[in-house]
């Protein structure tokens, strides 16, 4: 029999009509009208080349045909077994589950979130679950993540791909960092004098010496003294220390550095940088890659108390330090 000419909605129908053998019965159990069950089953007994009902010599019922007879007990456990299939749901369970889940992160993310997240991570699974962090390719992210090489993507706001799910996990200003000791010294940045600075630029393109504030400050018609591109945030640290040279960053960035550089706010308005977590639309209800994000969702909302916390002590000792000069 060729199944592309099967209508599931007459399987259920001759179900129903061998249960009841009365069509205004059946009928009324599907919640359709009679003349259209009569409808159906005359394209059953089409579909089956037998009568399949034969009505009663008396009374308003009908007698199932040998061929119905052995038809019923199949059909009523294939559409059972066929419920059942519709019916599952996918499961994650990282106690007991096998699966690699692969996580690909911008620079920015890296430093900001990859030790504390992998760490994380190995803390909530057991040995039926491994991770695989990887750098994030600007130029090919979008195809790999089309073609499911990562799981979810940890990058800068502006990084994530067109068509992706996306949903941010921090914003962070910007802010302007400096050598302890710098011979600035510490007062609050002018736009004059941020621009005069010898500016280090994280760029992963060669040659490309703008970087996010360019924009800005070009909207003010002013235009900053970058000297140096570099393609990666972790560099910038030893860059300062061994220099006077300046850098913005996401301020995230230097809170590991605090003990050699100094930071500023800038002296002009800009957007915060917004670290984002990005998955693609096939993964969104897939229950492994939800408990992944869940992860990474509930690791940031710790951290994000951890930071608040410790600014909030930072911020105390300073106007302590201030009161006693």
């Amino acid at each position: 029999m060729d199944l592309t000419r099967i209508d599931l909605n007459l399987l259920v129908s001759l179900d129903v009509l061998l249960a009841e053998c009365n069509v205004t019965k059946a009928a009324a159990r599907l919640h359709i009208s009679q003349p259209a069950l009569s409808a159906q089953l005359a394209r059953l007994r089409n579909l089956f080349d037998d009568p399949l009902l034969v009505p009663l010599q008396k009374g308003r019922g009908m007698n199932p045909t040998a061929r119905a007879l052995a038809l019923h007990g199949p059909l009523r456990s294939a559409l059972k077994t066929l419920g059942a299939v519709v019916q599952t749901e996918l499961t994650f369970d990282p106690a007991k589950d096998q699966r690699v889940f692969r996580i690909a992160l911008g620079d920015n993310a890296m430093i900001a979130v990859g030790a504390p997240l992998a760490a994380h991570m190995a803390s909530q699974t057991s040995g039926n679950v491994r991770i695989a962090f990887s750098m994030s390719e600007p130029e090919r992210i979008g195809r790999f993540m089309e073609e499911g090489e990562f799981d979810v993507l940890i990058d800068s706001e502006r990084a994530i791909p067109g068509g992706l799910l996306a949903a941010v996990l921090r914003e962070e200003p910007f802010v302007m960092a400096q050598r302890k000791h710098h011979p600035r010294g510490k007062r609050p940045l002018n736009l004059k004098t941020y621009c005069a600075m010898r500016h280090v630029v994280v760029s992963p393109d060669r040659d490309n010496f703008r970087g996010y504030m360019d924009g800005y400050l070009e909207a003010l018609g002013q235009r900053r003294n970058t000297i140096l591109a570099v393609p990666q945030a972790g560099m910038i640290p030893d860059i300062l220390a061994g220099s006077d040279c300046v850098c913005t960053l996401p301020r995230m960035l230097l809170s590991r550095c605090l003990d050699v550089v100094d930071i500023f706010d800038l002296p002009f308005p800009c957007e915060p940088y917004r670290l984002s977590l990005a998955w693609h639309i096939r993964d969104d209800n897939d229950p492994a890659v939800r408990w992944l994000r869940e992860q990474i969702f509930a690791l940031e909302k710790v951290d994000s108390i951890s930071r608040k916390r410790s600014t909030s002590s930072t911020n105390r000792r300073k106007r302590h330090t201030e009161t006693r000069r």
